[in-house]
């Protein structure tokens, strides 16, 4: 039979919640964080459309109020180039990681195609726009369309990168609350398995208690040693060591009830040969000599008797010493 501590049950059930709790602790944690990473890079995308929107609207109104005043140009453009290679690379400063699967990969290498040929309109118009002159009226009018053409497909693949972002935070989202859902799952079942092992070791404990309570309470000489069916080393040890006592209380009320039989025995032996001996006294007792020997063999003998019976005594004496000792364990 596998026998198991009940401290190493407990401390396996223990270390499992530790080990369970610290799991879930850490991916809790480190998935928000990814998620509030991702709500940063969706404000990143969605300001990449709104910033398109912003240079096109400001070169319309550069264009048509001939002014060439670009540093708002100039400034959303820098902040979408930016906006663009954090999306690409990453940023440590901010903690935004590089892109996070191939789809959205695929799609940020369109939107920085259009932003090329879309910025070097841009770069264009700036150009055409200082000269203000007939030859360049007409290549910035050119300019001015095509900007407006390609704008729409810019938005259009920048609206798609948004959408992708923010399907892969919906998922990432999923992710959290299936992983807390199995991790409920899984404390569940260790509660569950905690419980059945407690129950286990309390209904073994009774066992015990149950099998000390008879023994307490048994009115025969000899003591029945305790047979418990349990798997905990701890109460089969307790089990070992109480049936080793109960062998030595029986062993040594064995030896004292032999002992005072043979005590008995001899007893009445001597009791026979003093009979005996007063019988040829009788006979003999006008003998002098023969009378003082008989005397002394007779002292002799009844010494011994005595000696026996006073050992008879003692016996009896050790025997009421067991009976107490008994009286008191099943107290």
């Amino acid at each position: 039979m596998k026998t198991n501590k009940i401290s190493t049950k407990i401390k396996t059930l223990g270390a499992l919640f530790i080990i369970l709790m610290a799991v879930i602790i850490f991916t809790t944690v480190y998935l928000n964080n990814k998620n509030k990473k991702d709500a940063l890079v969706i404000n990143i995308v969605g300001k990449e459309r709104m910033l398109t929107q912003k240079i096109s609207k400001n070169i319309f109104y550069l264009y048509y109020s001939e002014k060439t005043n670009f540093s708002e140009l100039n400034s959303a453009s820098e902040e979408f180039i930016q906006g663009l290679d954090s999306l690409k690379n990453g940023n440590k400063l901010t903690g935004i990681e590089p892109v996070p699967n191939d789809k959205i990969g695929q799609q940020l290498y369109k939107v920085e195609i259009l932003w090329k040929d879309f910025f070097d309109n841009v770069t264009s118009f700036k150009k055409l726009q200082i000269k203000n002159d007939e030859e360049s009226e007409k290549l910035l009018k050119t300019v001015v369309e095509t900007i407006y053409n390609t704008n729409n497909n810019l938005l259009n693949e920048v609206d798609e990168l948004v959408t992708l972002y923010t399907l892969h935070a919906e998922d990432k989202t999923v992710l959290i609350k299936n992983f807390q859902y199995l991790a409920a799952v899984l404390i569940l079942l260790l509660i569950f398995y905690a419980f059945t092992q407690l129950k286990g070791i309390e209904e073994n404990a009774n066992k015990f208690l149950e099998f000390s309570k008879k023994i307490a309470n048994e009115k025969n000489e000899q003591l029945e040693t305790l047979s418990i069916d349990v798997n905990e080393k701890e109460i089969l040890e307790v089990t070992d060591t109480f049936n080793c006592f109960i062998n030595k209380i029986n062993s040594a009320m064995n030896e004292s009830a032999v002992a005072m039989e043979h005590s008995k025995n001899a007893s009445s032996k001597l009791e026979e040969i003093t009979n005996e001996f007063d019988n040829v006294i009788n006979d003999l007792k006008n003998r002098t000599d023969i009378g003082n020997q008989l005397n002394k063999s007779e002292d002799m003998v009844i010494e011994s008797t005595e000696d026996l019976i006073n050992s008879t005594k003692k016996l009896q004496d050790l025997k009421e010493e067991l009976d107490k000792i008994l009286h008191t364990c099943k107290l």
